[in-house]
């Protein structure tokens, strides 16, 4: 029987306890902590499928609940970038404390207001962050964060996008680390179009490959 290529451990985050879970590929490259957006979950059907593509590549992942559901019935909460962030911290302090993580290198994934959240924590957690990838997200609502941020960013966002697409250009031109914005062509908001999320995969996939491995530091920026 061939072993499966992947272990999956259920896991809790933080003093809330925030359910998640660990996708762990054998001898993996580094760990990439994801942060879903406004109204979504640990179950994202979209980050699962970059979460599962990312493994094929050879990267644990987390996907966690920023907020309980009580927290998340209040829709305050659910745009407040400061809680989030700090619940993104209390991930990369579990993950350096857990035998499995605690040697890996660490990547953020961060969808729409949870791209703000990794943000925010990556300019806090300088030391501990190697990369973050932006899918469809709203960096501008990370605040004064955007300039503390070291840590190579990638700013990916469909298309016809439009508004999304000038509020990452702005965000884009206060990034002090090297940072990119890559837009896909012919994709929305959620890249529902067919082939625009494998898009998003091959991009990120790139991205982690390049920095959360090698720990690259170089400054650059530019759009594509």
């Amino acid at each position: 029987m061939t072993a499966p290529k992947f272990k999956t451990i259920d896991v809790v985050i933080g003093s809330r306890r925030l359910a998640g879970a660990v996708q762990l590929p054998h001898d993996p490259r580094g760990l990439i902590i994801f942060a879903h957006g406004s109204g979504s979950s640990r179950f994202s059907p979209r980050n699962l499928f970059v979460a599962k593509q990312l493994v094929e590549h050879g990267f644990a992942t987390l996907l966690f609940d920023l907020l309980t559901e009580e927290e998340a019935l209040d829709r305050r909460n659910v745009f407040d970038i400061p809680l989030l962030g700090a619940r993104m911290r209390e991930a990369i302090a579990w993950a350096l404390l857990i035998d499995e993580t605690r040697d890996l290198p660490i990547g953020l994934f961060g969808a729409s207001t949870g791209a703000a959240a990794a943000l925010v924590a990556a300019a806090d957690e300088t030391a501990r962050v190697a990369a973050i990838v932006s899918r469809g997200g709203r960096p501008d609502l990370a605040g004064e964060a955007l300039e503390r941020v070291q840590a190579p960013t990638l700013l990916l966002v469909g298309g016809y996008d439009d508004q999304v697409i000038e509020l990452n250009r702005r965000a884009l031109r206060r990034l002090q680390c090297e940072a990119r914005l890559d837009i896909v062509p012919g994709a929305t908001h959620l890249f529902e179009e067919p082939g625009t999320l494998e898009i998003v995969v091959d991009h990120a996939a790139d991205w982690f490959l390049r920095y959360v491995i090698v720990g690259n530091t170089g400054r650059g920026r530019g759009e594509a």
